[in-house]
């Protein structure tokens, strides 16, 4: 089916984060929109205002007469949505095309020029830095991202001119494969969705296939150190970057008075005295792959400094809620252990010497009994923190596999705790603290703004 035959598309699952960015670029297209999703959240809500026709019940009979026509509708499904679900069977037999969300992306990749962020941990903020870059610049883009940008209040950027589109590549169920990058970063390989891949080196592989998958004439950026082994065809130039090592690293990093700075040493020229808008230490590794792809696509020196300066940050990715002298209050997506191990020593560098707690909620039965050792290795560099309840997400339990196996893994002399996720709030109305991060993917997150409310009751 091609984009000029699509006369409505219908989305099951159209709630993620993923999913509503392609809603909102067929409905940027005039496109009719539907879609069902298990739950309402401020995703579904703005996209029925902006169009959408959306229900929360899975009912064959809901589905709006404009999109039962299999000639002129496309269906899209995200993988989270089980083989049985009664709307999807509905159009399998039907005869409808179905396209997984990252083929749909993959088709774009064709067409325009597709700046890809792929890796364990660090795409959705990589990804969105590059975005803003260029969308702020004379090159301007099309982005396809997995957080909400609070540069714009949302995960999709339109542009009607610009032939490059930034794309978060998600490794989850092998995903990124639809795609044919002009350019990729990758910023991570350290394993996950062991669920999906089954090991390590399985995981790997599918890294190693990505990266064949870039154009002939495209580049190739990997993080210095990864376990996998790229193939790219040939034609395409392959880089390195990494902090202070690479082809694309940093030099001159100045951390204090609550700023980052440092000098960019690239093969497409040098960019001195780079100020991070968000100031957190891993911030120097993502805001440097996202650079390179800028200078990529053409975006020049002066673009790409205001760029990162004013880039705020994605929502959920150590996104401060509160910041005074007295308390504050951070909320980060960290999931895996990698993410929770970067994002506890950047908290640590920035307060040295105050009183760090940490609420951390686990995310999927799979990973916890996967990484129980490595998430409990992580969550030691802190001496205060409390175990959530495990967030099941799309899983169902696994005997003998709760947060209690995290917890047994942590450091025995600090303070540790174990609780519901009902008990959060008593818990941070207890205080004793003067630092609070709340980690995991999960629905910790619509605590929140309660937390903040709390915490600024306090003061």
């Amino acid at each position: 089916m091609r984009l000029d035959d699509i006369k409505s598309v219908y989305f099951v699952g159209i709630g993620g984060i993923g999913m509503s960015a392609i809603a909102r670029y067929f409905l940027h297209r005039g496109v009719k929109v539907a879609g069902y999703d298990r739950t309402p959240s401020d995703l579904t809500l703005k996209l029925e205002e902006e169009g959408a026709e959306i229900h929360y019940e899975e009912d064959v009979d809901k589905i709006p007469s404009y999109c039962k026509d299999p000639i002129s509708c496309l269906v899209i499904y995200t993988p989270a949505i089980p083989a049985n679900h009664k709307e999807l069977v509905y159009f399998q037999q039907g005869g409808f095309e179905i396209q997984k969300r990252a083929q749909v992306l993959g088709t774009l990749t064709y067409s325009l020029k597709g700046l890809c962020v792929a890796g364990t941990h660090g795409k959705t903020t990589t990804s969105s830095m590059a975005a803003h870059i260029l969308h702020q610049s004379h090159t301007d883009c099309n982005a396809f991202l997995g957080g909400i940008t609070k540069n714009y209040g949302t995960n999709y950027i339109l542009s009607k001119d610009s032939p490059y589109v930034v794309i978060e590549a998600d490794e989850f169920d092998r995903s990124f494969h639809w795609l044919t990058p002009f350019a990729s970063v990758i910023t991570a390989t350290d394993a996950d969705h062991l669920d999906i891949y089954g090991t390590e080196e399985a995981y790997l592989e599918s890294f190693n296939k990505y990266s064949s998958l870039i154009q002939p004439n495209g580049y190739l950026i990997v993080h210095t150190g990864l376990k996998m082994s790229p193939r790219p065809q040939q034609g395409v130039t392959t880089f390195t970057y990494g902090r202070e090592e690479g082809d694309f690293h940093a030099e001159r990093i100045k951390i204090g008075n609550g700023t980052i700075t440092f000098d960019l040493k690239s093969p497409f020229g040098n960019i001195d005295d780079i100020e991070l808008g968000v100031p957190v230490n891993v911030n120097i590794e993502n805001g440097i792959a996202a650079m390179a792809l800028a200078q990529i696509a053409g975006a020049t020196e002066s673009e790409i400094r205001d760029g990162m300066k004013s880039f705020t940050g994605v929502s959920r990715r150590f996104d401060f809620h509160l910041r005074t002298d007295k308390m504050v209050y951070i909320s980060d997506y960290a999931h895996h252990p990698e993410e929770i191990r970067q994002s506890i020593i950047s908290i640590n560098q920035l307060y040295k010497g105050r009183h760090i707690k940490a609420i951390f909620q686990p995310h999927l039965y799979t990973r916890t009994r996967d990484f129980y050792k490595e998430f409990a290795d992580a969550l030691s560099l802190l001496e205060d923190v409390v175990i959530a309840d495990i967030y099941p997400a799309r899983e169902l339990p696994i005997p003998g596999v709760s947060s209690q196996l995290i917890y047994d893994c942590l450091r025995p002399e600090m303070k540790r705790r174990q609780c519901r996720k009902e008990e959060i709030l008593d818990i941070v109305k207890e205080g004793g603290y003067d630092v609070l991060v709340t980690l995991g993917a999960g629905d910790i997150e619509d605590y929140a703004d309660t937390i903040t409310k709390i915490l600024k009751e306090r003061e």
